[in-house]
């Protein structure tokens, strides 16, 4: 059975090259696509760069269920099979999923 999360949930997710460690995720994928075995995210690290067209930084609160100061790393996106995804943490304010919105064209090349 497919595990219902929707995109701008925060996720915790294990990855290959992660050493099988679950981390905070953040779901891209369209809610269109909620059927498919697999969900598209970006993954967070708390190791802050200044990186600003390709790392997000978001603060801790109650609404995200970060721990930590993060990044959604917008270069990073994996395909995650859905049935091992973790629990939702949290969810991206509207004004931050705006900001994720434009930085995801620029990294796919939909706008300059």
């Amino acid at each position: 059975m497919s595990r219902a999360v929707k995109r701008g949930d925060v996720i915790t997710v294990a990855v290959s090259g992660d050493c099988g460690q679950p981390r905070p995720a953040v779901v891209i994928q369209s809610d269109a696509l909620s059927e498919s075995d697999g969900v598209l995210v970006a993954m967070f690290t708390s190791a802050l760069r200044d990186a600003a067209l390709y790392r997000l930084t978001i603060e801790p609160s109650e609404n995200n269920g970060l721990k930590t100061p993060s990044q959604i790393m917008v270069d990073k996106m994996a395909a995650s099979p859905r049935g091992i995804c973790g629990p939702v943490i949290g969810r991206l304010s509207p004004e931050e999923m705006l900001v994720l919105n434009n930085m995801l064209s620029v990294m796919i090349g939909l706008t300059d």
